[in-house]
């Protein structure tokens, strides 16, 4: 059997990751710093109040690993190879509201009303430098955009894909996805999970919104029913991948490193994989994740799957 490890480096001898994400990752920065300012990208509003937009740019720009835009990417590439001009724009639209989406769940996941931490990419969480208020505010007004962006009323973006998009994001976000699983986990503080229990909390905290930005991302084209299908067992994967390496990291990395309080999860009682299932199993399970990512890719028919691929590797194998 072909180990994870044989597996991972035949993708990285074959596809290089770090070409391929740096020119996508100056794209979704530079539409991130247009489109988060005073004026919506309408145009048809009368600005919004200087602080708070301060605050929204503070939660976005410059920081973060961008993971989800380039999932998003990624799947828009494999389902089109040969891309339109409208699927150009609607990915990367669809990759910035996805960016806002987790932004804004930041912000309101550090508050002390929920995770109450002070350190986020490195620097001093949104509530600390502006505010419980102006963060509220500014997770909100984060939300909100995110759904502007994917609905431009100049025709640049079908109806129909719009819809899609829209639809995928409201899900993934809401009480059967994002917020569904925050509400667990809050209330699961200081509790025993099952592992069944544990997976469905980072299933729908974490996994969702990974698990849409490859929706989205292949939503852009037109993709058959056996890609939809692959790229949606690949989203779950490693939407569950990237919480177990998380819960990995929490104890295994520092905070410079992490770029948020190391040891948190710890500290606060909360139930992890590395607190059911121990470290090592813990990884071992995350490898398993990552073959069963790839398998979904091998089985979706599509050519151009290599960024995909190399990106649920770097999900799983950051923790080493």
């Amino acid at each position: 059997m072909t180990s994870a490890t044989t597996m991972d480096t035949s993708v990285r001898q074959k596809f290089e990751l770090e070409a391929w994400s740096s020119l996508r990752l100056v794209q979704v920065e530079h539409a991130l710093g247009d489109w988060v300012t005073a004026d919506a990208p309408q145009g048809q509003n009368h600005g919004a109040p200087a602080q708070l937009v301060d605050a929204m740019r503070y939660a976005v720009l410059d920081g973060g690993k961008r993971l989800r835009p380039l999932l998003v990417l990624a799947a828009h590439e494999a389902v089109c190879p040969i891309a339109s001009d409208a699927g150009v724009n609607a990915a990367l639209r669809a990759a910035c509201a996805v960016e806002l989406i987790h932004a804004y769940s930041l912000v309101h996941d550090d508050m002390p009303c929920m995770d109450n931490d002070v350190l986020r990419r490195g620097k001093p969480t949104v509530h600390v430098q502006f505010g419980e208020a102006c963060a509220l505010l500014a997770g909100d007004a984060l939300q909100a955009l995110a759904f502007e962006l994917m609905t431009p009323q100049d025709g640049s973006v079908p109806e129909a894909t719009q819809a899609r998009l829209c639809a995928l994001l409201a899900r993934a976000a809401g009480s059967a996805g994002m917020a569904g699983g925050q509400a667990i986990d809050l209330a699961s503080v200081g509790q025993s999970l099952t592992e069944a229990q544990l997976r469905e909390m980072h299933e729908l905290k974490t996994g969702a919104l990974l698990q849409a930005s490859v929706m989205m991302g292949a939503q852009c084209g037109e993709p058959g029913a056996q890609a939809l299908a692959a790229l949606q067992r690949y989203g779950a994967a490693i939407g569950l991948a990237f919480q177990v390496v998380d819960d990995i990291l929490d104890v295994t990395a520092d905070s410079s490193t992490l770029g948020k309080t190391a040891g948190k999860d710890a500290d606060n009682n909360k139930p992890t994989y590395v607190s059911l299932m121990g470290l090592q199993a813990s990884r071992d399970y995350a490898q398993r994740l990552l073959l069963q990512a790839q398998s979904a890719l091998d089985n979706s028919g599509l050519a151009q799957t290599q960024a995909l691929r190399a990106l649920a590797d770097m999900v799983v194998n950051r923790a080493h």
